[in-house]
């Protein structure tokens, strides 16, 4: 699936972003909070799209049948 492929790659892009934010001396904490929290929170949502995704691909639903995600998922 090349949405996995898509999806990894958005997410390594995302790591880089938040570690340079980390490196950036010149920023004050409350700054690199602010601007990290939107980072992080599309990681979030880009890690649970992924594993839900690896679930469909690992456990194909069957025709007219819901995928059944819900009943794997811990939250």
């Amino acid at each position: 699936m090349k949405s996995i492929t898509h999806i990894n790659n958005a997410l390594s892009d995302l790591d880089k972003e938040v570690e340079a934010i980390l490196m950036n001396m010149a920023l004050p904490l409350n700054e690199k909070d602010n601007q990290m929290l939107p980072l992080l929170q599309q990681k979030r949502v880009l890690a649970q799209t992924l594993e839900d995704l690896i679930y469909l691909k690992n456990n194909p639903p069957k025709p007219n049948q819901a995928c059944g995600i819900s009943k794997y998922r811990k939250d």
